[in-house]
């Protein structure tokens, strides 16, 4: 029940769309019932009348016929189209809310979520919340509404129908569902966590397809999709089962109900209490009266799969981040240089130490080289100072101000990072470029790409600006999108450049392109780079060198630094 109050409140700004839905839906039972009911007191009638019985108004029930036929089909188009603009501003809302939430523990806490899952949650499990409002909640009011003016309707004919049909009604709308939620909510529950499983093997499976092509894994894993299909195919057997007894129970709550009413209803005819098409009218009634219950055993019984869903989504908007702002920010530095002190940083416990004791100085518009094997602590360092993880120990300044002192925002606007994994979207060169500076004119772009060296490249392309890249800048060379991050870098015009690896994984004649692309982006500005290749390397001084957390220190001349021409020595 918190679940579901929870994601109400959610809602709550579309409450209107809500209540519209939940009127069409009234008008819309209420229309069906009625054009049924009448029909049969209509139908009756004219039967009498034939035989020369009674004489009768044809048109005044013609034309209300007509009236609740059109008024069912109009009544039905708008409830559709309110209802579901309802669910899909809902889910609009979820989505934006989510993503607000998720920013945040980007990329400490969602280190331990894979990246098919977190897809999945915010698209599958997201979609699969329309249950709530559109199969739930709206059907159930519906129902509450339309069951009591029914009774009321019946009661001027008869209380024991209308007890009768009252009944019916409760058990077919209260008592079948709640018995179809119990049964299908663990069924849901697992249905949802095997999709979810599924769809991030199936993504993780895509990324990775190169490589388990060449390992000879493709068997294994999909001998693993098999087995997650046939626990997904059983649990939906089980739905599928509990679906179709739910249904025959509503159906035969209904044909009891009906005759009930019926049996009930033929002595007031020989009463002349009702007349003869009454009668019909009644049991025609009676019958139309589940079209108000009719969805809410299959809704409730879906509601285990959608409450799991949101828990799925619940559990990572609550989630803490692994920083937190500052109550009160610090005004935003006004110097550039960055001053690290006796940095020590780990990322649990009782982990070691990823940085123990790092210090240094890079001065405005200077640059630092850091070199070292891998596990050295080099990734450990960007995170710290990006704010994307705190440290334990020691102090990070820029321009004397404390970076705990501002909010990670701040941190990283003043921040433009060119990193080996720079990641690229699937859309145009244009739209990749402006994530860096939405308002940016056209002629800046052009100015950007030209400092990326990459210009005339981009010029020539058939789209130019509007060239797609591909999913990660696949239709790029490795240059190419290298070199597309370095002009975003330059469109962002930070005072604070981090270079994490931006050569990596590029052949030498990309390297030198590259390379004399970033001697240009680090010109005035503080620069820290990361590297083990020697060319890049050539363009900071001096040079830090990481070996376990620690910086690696010459005891002989007590230095904690080495100069280019050092490391280069020392490399061979």
């Amino acid at each position: 029940m918190r679940d579901v109050l929870r994601l109400l409140r959610l809602s709550r700004e579309n409450w209107r769309w809500g209540l519209a839905g939940i009127g069409l839906s009234v008008g819309v039972i209420l229309a069906n019932v009625g054009l049924l009911a009448l029909a049969g007191w209509f139908i009756t009638m004219m039967g009498l009348a034939g035989i020369g019985n009674r004489a009768i108004d044809y048109f005044t029930p013609a034309a209300a016929i007509r009236a609740l036929a059109v008024l069912r089909t109009v009544g039905r188009y708008l409830e559709r189209l309110i209802t579901h603009e309802a669910t899909l501003r809902l889910l609009a809302r979820l989505r934006v809310w989510f993503y607000e939430h998720l920013e945040p523990l980007a990329p400490a806490r969602l280190q331990y979520y894979r990246g098919g899952d977190l897809l999945s949650r915010i698209r599958a499990d997201i979609d699969s919340l329309d249950n709530l409002y559109l199969r739930v909640l709206a059907p159930s009011a519906a129902a509450v509404v339309t069951i009591l003016l029914m009774v009321l309707f019946l009661l001027r004919f008869s209380a024991s129908v209308a007890a009768v049909d009252l009944v019916g009604l409760v058990l077919a709308g209260v008592a079948v569902p709640v018995i179809a939620q119990r049964l299908g909510r663990a069924s849901g529950a697992r249905a949802v966590a095997v999709r979810g499983a599924l769809r991030a093997d199936i993504a993780d499976s895509i990324r990775g397809f190169g490589e388990l092509l060449i390992y000879r894994a493709l068997d294994r894993h999909a001998a693993r999709f098999e087995q997650s299909y046939a626990a997904l195919l059983a649990t939906e057997r089980r739905d599928a089962r509990i679906k179709g007894v739910s249904s025959a129970l509503s159906t035969l709550l209904m044909q009891l109900s009906m005759w009930a009413s019926v049996v009930i209803a033929i002595p007031l005819v020989s009463r002349h209490v009702i007349t003869g098409p009454d009668l019909a009218m009644i049991g025609l009634f009676v019958l139309a009266s589940f079209d108000a219950v009719a969805p809410l055993p299959g809704a409730y019984q879906a509601l285990g799969a959608t409450l799991a869903a949101a828990r799925r989504i619940f559990e990572i908007v609550d989630t803490r981040p692994a920083i937190r702002d500052p109550a009160v920010e610090a005004p935003s530095p006004q110097r550039f240089d960055v001053q690290v002190s006796n940095l020590r940083m780990r990322y649990a416990a009782d982990e070691p130490w990823a940085l123990d004791g790092v210090s240094f100085t890079i001065p405005q518009g200077g640059s630092l080289g850091v070199v070292g094997p891998s596990g050295s602590g080099k990734t450990s360092l960007v995170n710290v100072l990006l704010r994307f993880w705190d440290y334990q120990e020691g102090a990070i300044e820029i321009g004397g101000v404390p970076v705990r002192d501002v909010s990670g925002e701040t941190v990283r606007r003043l921040t433009a990072v060119v990193a080996q994994q720079t990641h690229l979207f699937n859309t145009s060169i244009r739209e990749n470029l402006l994530l860096a500076r939405p308002d940016a004119a056209e002629t800046e772009l052009h100015a950007a790409l030209r400092d990326a060296g990459i210009l005339d490249e981009v010029v020539d392309m058939p789209e130019q600006l509007d060239t797609l890249v591909g999913e990660a800048g696949t239709r790029l060379s490795g240059g190419q999108a290298r070199r597309i991050a370095i002009a975003r870098a330059f469109l962002k015009n930070a005072p604070i450049l981090i270079l994490d690896e931006p050569t990596e994984g590029l052949d030498a004649a990309s390297e030198r392109t590259v390379v004399e692309a970033l001697a240009r982006l680090m010109r005035d500005r503080t620069t820290l780079l990361i590297t083990h290749r020697l060319q890049a390397l050539r363009h900071a001084d001096p040079v830090l060198v990481l070996e376990a957390g620690r910086i690696r220190t010459d005891p002989a001349r007590n230095v904690h630094v080495a100069s280019h021409q050092e490391v280069v020595r020392s490399q061979g």
